[in-house]
């Protein structure tokens, strides 16, 4: 299986997250996309997922929402900028605990020989945003969905 390669070069605001899925860029993006699968496998171990809101088109909102073993709930949101067919998301992404750092994400799925190389590209308005991201555990978080939907995928 293949492991979640995480860059984040020194005085950027961006990071750069690549992963590849042994599994067709079609299965992938469902599993990106559509909410019953995205609750299988979004955000770390041991919290369970509530699809707030899901609207995939140019404009749309989505709003997903982590149950921790604690009771607590951990509330993340953002809009839907383009949707490029099975090839690309471009949407923005904000943790509801930090209002105000906005995120702007671009997902792209290639596929080659059966198997899909995904790149997850975020743009931070601040290298301290960037490096606030990086410092709150959130390697461990994506790293840990990554594995969930390489699962998800690869078991089909």
């Amino acid at each position: 299986m293949s492991k979640l390669t995480l860059v984040a070069e020194p005085g950027k605001q961006e990071i750069l997250m690549t992963r590849v899925f042994n599994a067709p860029r079609e299965m992938v993006f469902k599993a990106y996309t559509d909410p019953k699968h995205i609750a299988q496998w979004w955000g770390p171990k041991g919290v369970t997922i509530t699809i707030d809101q899901m609207e995939l088109r140019p404009g749309g909102i989505w709003r997903y929402v982590e149950h921790d073993a604690e009771g607590q709930e951990f509330a993340f949101h953002g809009v839907y900028h383009a949707i490029r067919g099975s090839e690309q998301l471009v949407y923005t992404f904000e943790f509801e605990g930090m209002p105000g750092h906005v995120l702007l994400e671009t997902v792209t799925f290639d596929e080659q020989d059966g198997q899909t190389r995904m790149t997850d590209k975020m743009v931070f308005q601040s290298v301290e945003a960037r490096d606030g991201m990086l410092g709150s555990g959130m390697e461990t978080g994506a790293t840990e969905s990554m594995d969930r939907l390489a699962e998800l995928v690869e078991k089909a």
